[in-house]
């Protein structure tokens, strides 16, 4: 059966835009798709996350500190998207790469979020993918593809239709790793995929016709990372 790895950014779950509704129609897309592929989400932190963190640097927590909350903050969002599948969806956030593989099979949807401090979810969803031999990786974010800068800052941005893993590793800060940063990919995540040759599909995650079509490993709008 075919394995899909989804990293659905907190922005993605909590933009405050009807929150719940998107995640009951999001919902509603993976059920039925779980009859032909195994399916697995891990939630990001997104807006909350970063809330806590900076609240929590001022406070003068450690890195590792300030990780841990954004964490807790990741399998909330998980269990938010848990229970808009219901019984689709276990009732136990799992908390280990490992535990959650496991829980891949037909009719279910195998949801987590972060497990320990210094890795984000995108560098999670890499070794997920990695442990369940994962046909591709949908990066679903608040924008539709990767762009040259960021398109809501920069309107002569330029959009990526594809890219190669060497050139997502070439855009990545190898080293700098702080809680509550942000990047197109984790350079984690971006040296498992580049190391296994798994494709990531970026797209916008509250567009469902097109987050439908990268789950089927069908053309897409947003950007193609492989070769």
């Amino acid at each position: 059966m075919d394995k899909v790895v989804i990293s659905l950014g907190g922005s993605i779950i909590i933009p405050d835009d009807r929150d719940g509704a998107f995640l009951n129609r999001f919902a509603s897309l993976l059920r039925p798709l779980t009859e032909d592929l195994e399916i697995y989400v891990v939630c990001g932190g997104g807006k909350i996350a970063r809330y806590y963190i900076v609240t929590g640097r001022e406070l003068g927590a450690g890195e590792e500190q300030l990780d841990e909350m954004g964490i807790d903050v990741t399998r909330i969002n998980a269990r938010l998207l848990q229970l808009a599948l219901g019984s689709a969806a276990y009732a136990k956030v799992p908390h280990t790469v490992e535990e959650t593989a496991s829980q891949g099979r037909k009719g279910k949807v195998a949801v987590m979020g972060g497990t320990t401090p210094g890795h984000t979810t995108d560098g999670v969803s890499a070794a997920l993918a990695e442990r369940v031999g994962a046909s591709r990786i949908i990066n679903a974010t608040s924008v539709d593809g990767v762009y040259t800068s960021d398109p809501r800052k920069d309107p002569g941005s330029t959009k990526f239709e594809r890219l190669t893993f060497q050139e997502l590793e070439g855009m990545m800060h190898k080293g700098e790793h702080g809680a509550g940063r942000s990047h197109v990919f984790d350079p984690l995540g971006a040296e498992i995929v580049k190391r296994c040759r798994i494709p990531i599909l970026v797209v916008d995650g509250r567009d469902l016709d097109e987050m439908r079509r990268a789950i089927l490993g069908q053309r897409i709008n947003g950007t193609v990372i492989d070769g």
